[in-house]
């Protein structure tokens, strides 16, 4: 017999994803006067596309007169996934149509990016001043803007109310008033039914439209549900659906996601003034 000790073996070590290796991308956020600037950096690819897609939506919410990401630091691998800022402008593209810019120095990439019909929606300039240029060329009407956050709790729906008619009898637009309430009615309603977080209530006055918008923390997209089965049959009618209610009322409803979650927002204008109609 041997005198040799068994060798034990030695321990497994931990499979790593390459998900879980690769860190998300980094971002650095800081405002010029009114226009919001990204400086991004790391990898972009399929783990790391939604973070940075719903990061710039989360921008362009908080409605600065342009969002300008600065992509220079930025790895793309696969050209392909420069698409991730056609899919952030297309989910602000109705509300609040907030302009998205790149920044990028290197000649080669800037054709890349519009070989790949990013430029189209996206424009891409070679330095941050060209493209501050390139806002300042197009700068919007002032919006006016009013935010509150509502606590998880049954009265926050009227307390929703209560500020909409506040805020827009100071703008002049209380023609609007029981159209916006009823919208935000329903949109703090569904958070307080279908998500565990707090409703933040966003109402935005611009040019002759009035924009409803309510915030939440759960990545869940709202949908209309509509069912024959969907109501009270015991009394011969059927239930419609909250976002149905808005849908009828609004000259357009939508969703975005951010990266904390998704606003719902519905926009009407002056054919809501239920006085003028009448």
């Amino acid at each position: 017999m041997s005198g040799r000790r068994p060798v034990a073996p030695a321990p497994m070590k931990p499979v790593t994803s390459m998900a879980e290796r690769r860190p998300a991308v980094g971002i650095v956020a800081e405002r010029h006067h009114d226009v919001s600037i990204l400086t991004v950096n790391g990898v972009l690819d399929f783990v790391t596309y939604r973070g940075l897609r719903d990061a710039v939506i989360k921008a362009a919410l908080d409605e600065p007169a342009a969002v300008i990401v600065n992509v220079n630091a930025l790895s793309v691998p696969s050209p392909s996934a420069w698409s991730v800022f056609t899919s952030a402008r297309w989910h602000v593209s109705t509300w609040p149509d907030v302009q998205i810019l790149l920044v990028c120095a290197q000649t080669e990439v800037r054709r890349a990016i519009t070989a790949g019909g990013v430029a189209r929606y996206v424009p891409v300039h070679p330095t941050r001043e060209s493209a501050l240029d390139a806002v300042r060329r197009h700068w919007l009407p002032v919006r006016r803007r009013a935010r509150a956050q509502l606590p998880v709790a049954s009265y926050s729906v009227g307390l929703a109310r209560d500020i909409i008619a506040d805020w827009l009898t100071r703008w002049e637009k209380s023609e609007l008033i029981p159209v916006a309430a009823t919208v935000a009615t329903v949109l703090v309603q569904n958070v307080l039914d279908h998500t565990d977080s707090a409703p933040v209530l966003i109402i935005e006055s611009h040019q002759d439209k009035i924009t409803v918008a309510v915030e939440d923390g759960s990545d869940h997209l709202p949908g209309r549900h509509e069912s024959p089965d969907y109501g009270y049959p015991d009394y011969g009618v059927d239930r419609v659906s909250g976002l149905a209610i808005v849908s009828a009322l609004c000259r357009v409803w939508g969703s975005s996601p951010t990266s904390s979650g998704k606003t719902v927002w519905a926009v009407i204008g002056r054919e809501n003034d239920i006085w003028r109609r009448g």
